[in-house]
């Protein structure tokens, strides 16, 4: 990789690594890979970093998606629909994301976040376990719903979607932490597939970086799903909350020129 040292590989690799196992438990991983890309790749333009980011996360996604379906086996009935509307949605996202103000929207991602954190945390008894809200047509079109919603997010700016994803699918649709993760991965894997339609025609991706950098995002996201259903539901649940309340962190901070 010319004029990029081995010690900005190093450090890629780890924040692709740890974004990689971020990921596959709860969503999120992005708001770790793409400071780490904005500081190794500083002559790198904005839509060459979050092609290359979209690259790398492909892959841990992909990697995770698989150990859940494998382990857990969810119901393709709605994961299926939730896939296909993630995926269209990112894609009418990319398309609309020069057109919008990007920074119009950390204030948003911000509140949401907060939102979401204490839901969670002022409700111990949710996500331990399954209980649907809705059934038969009602069921498909909130699993739609959500697809199209976040995928149009994720497609647009990104950051927590797949924290969004868990979220939605807990608080909305009623499935325990375990569940909701296995979901919203494959639901992850769609928008990050939708993003990448656009980005890899026009030349965006730095190739020689992303796959780097996907090689430990996978193992990232094999190490992290395979700990989240080892370890259930409750500990997925307690990594939501700390990852969630580490973004506000970062984001408030960021808003208030702390970083």
């Amino acid at each position: 990789m010319d004029g990029i040292g081995l010690d900005v590989v190093a450090l890629l690799g780890l924040a692709a690594f740890a974004a990689g196992f971020v990921d596959a438990v709860v969503g999120g991983g992005g708001l770790i890979q793409l400071p780490a890309l904005l500081l190794g790749l500083p002559n790198a333009s904005p839509v060459q970093i979050l092609a290359t980011n979209k690259l790398a996360s492909v892959c841990g996604t992909t990697a995770s998606s698989i150990t859940y379906y494998r382990r857990l086996r969810p119901d393709p009935r709605t994961f299926g629909p939730l896939m296909l509307l993630a995926l269209l949605g990112a894609f009418g996202g990319a398309l609309l994301a020069s057109h919008i103000p990007r920074e119009a929207f950390e204030p948003i991602v911000l509140g949401a976040l907060v939102v979401v954190g204490a839901y969670v945390l002022l409700k111990p008894e949710l996500g331990e376990d399954t209980t649907l809200r809705f059934e038969g047509h009602r069921h498909l079109a909130a699993a739609m719903l959500v697809g199209a919603v976040i995928g149009f997010y994720d497609g647009v700016l990104g950051p927590g979607t797949g924290s969004f994803f868990v979220f939605a699918l807990v608080g909305l649709m009623g499935y325990d932490f375990l569940q909701a993760s296995a979901k919203a991965k494959l639901a992850n894997l769609a928008t990050n597939v939708g993003a990448l339609l656009l980005f890899i025609p026009t030349g965006a991706v730095l190739w020689q970086v992303g796959l780097v950098m996907g090689a430990a995002n996978l193992v990232g996201g094999y190490v992290g799903a395979r700990t989240a259903v080892a370890r259930g539901a409750r500990f997925v649940r307690v990594f939501f909350i700390v990852v969630v309340s580490a973004f506000i962190v970062r984001i408030g901070g960021g808003l208030l020129g702390l970083w």
